[in-house]
């Protein structure tokens, strides 16, 4: 049930990326041609050059739909976590497209300023185009960025300043129409560099976050403070430790230590670590998945019970030292705690055993005694029980 209604999740979050990206993509191409025809009929050069801008876009628009429909698959035996990064490695891409985007503008502004007979004195037609483009390219950044934020994407992000460059690279274009037309065409070169410095900040800051992303760096530090905050307010946790977060696309990937009363049952153990995972996902909108390793002892500094024997070969051992004793025969549990680099037992006999207090503390006695000097036991104690 769990796993049908985090594919409905995916799939409605594909939808959304898909409609938006659609809405920009078929923008994209109104915008493309009418730039091209409307800047070749006005005699406008920077009018046809921000159309080929338009067309390019076309090709941004394909890759995030193709990012988004891959990301949104289900986990698979290949990728354990998820494709959330194909929606990371996208965002690089487009970040990177930002700064050529942005290098691009500053370099032909640079060959204006070196020679102004470059620049055309085209009509009101490209002037119109202009503003149209602006407006509309301002909109639909505003569309996506909303999306965006909702979906928590930051490829979608990316794209939705990918739009506002292509506003801003119209600005310059009615800039330069309209400084042509008054007299003062070095305006269009002079805009055209200061906002170049723009674009390509905010091709670097997505492209460098998204990096930092692929190589695992971890959540924020109020974010992480959050999680551990959450993780402490968990009835039975008593402490933790390696707790270490990641990015998976929009997605948040936890794992942690948890500390709890050495002496609980597996049983309980578990059950905590369970509440630690299901609270963080409840509580912190973008964790996804929680690893928890439930820890008897702090063991941040190694494990202090590395190389001791598991349950055969201890019983092994203590059925051999208790052999002379013949009420050792009628143990029904032993409970072996591995703590503070020893094993600690716990003897579970029938009440029937001993006759009375003081046999059972003899017959106690001697299991002790029996056990001691074996390497790496640690403290016996008997219980008996109906």
């Amino acid at each position: 049930m769990a796993r049908a209604a985090e594919a409905a999740l995916d799939g409605a979050r594909y939808r959304s990326a898909r409609r938006v990206t659609v809405v920009g993509a078929a923008v994209n191409l109104v915008l493309a041609a009418a730039k091209v025809v409307i800047g070749w009929l006005a005699h406008s050069q920077a009018l046809i050059a921000d159309g080929v801008h338009s067309l390019s876009d076309l090709a941004s628009d394909a890759v995030v739909l193709l990012a988004a429909k891959h990301a949104s698959r289900e986990a698979d035996l290949e990728h354990p976590y998820g494709h959330g990064r194909i929606e990371t490695a996208a965002t690089v891409a487009l970040g990177v497209a930002l700064i050529a985007v942005g290098l691009g503008i500053a370099i032909d502004a640079g060959r204006h300023l070196l020679d102004p007979a470059l620049l055309a004195v085209p009509g009101a037609a490209a002037l119109a185009v202009a503003v149209a483009s602006v407006l509309s390219k301002e909109w639909l950044y505003h569309y996506t960025v909303r999306v965006a934020r909702a979906l928590r994407s930051d490829m979608l992000r990316a794209n939705a300043w990918h739009h506002r460059t292509d506003a801003v690279s119209s600005l310059v274009v009615l800039a330069g129409v309209g400084g042509a037309m008054a007299g003062f065409p070095y305006l269009d070169a002079v805009a055209a560099i200061g906002v170049a410095g723009f674009i390509v900040k905010i091709g670097w800051d997505l492209a460098f976050r998204s990096v930092r992303e692929l190589i695992d760096t971890a959540l924020e530090p109020e974010r992480v403070e959050a999680i551990r905050r959450a993780i402490l307010a968990v009835d039975g946790v008593r402490s933790l430790h390696m707790l270490r977060t990641r990015r998976m696309g929009p997605d948040a990937l936890v794992d942690v230590h948890i500390q709890v009363d050495p002496r609980l049952s597996v049983s309980e153990g578990h059950q905590i670590g369970e509440t630690v995972r299901r609270r963080l996902i409840e509580q912190i909108d973008e964790v996804a998945d929680v690893t928890v390793h439930v820890d008897p002892e702090d063991d941040a500094e190694g494990p202090r019970c590395e190389g001791l024997p598991l349950r055969a070969e201890v019983l092994e051992r203590l059925e051999r030292r208790w052999a002379g004793i013949p009420a050792a025969r009628r143990i029904e549990e032993v409970t072996l705690h591995y703590l503070d680099g020893r094993i600690h037992v716990d003897v579970t006999l029938p009440l029937d055993a001993a006759r009375d207090r003081a046999e059972a503390d003899a017959l106690a006695r001697a299991l002790r005694e029996a056990a001691a000097g074996l390497e790496g036991i640690g403290e016996v104690r008997v219980h008996f029980r109906h």
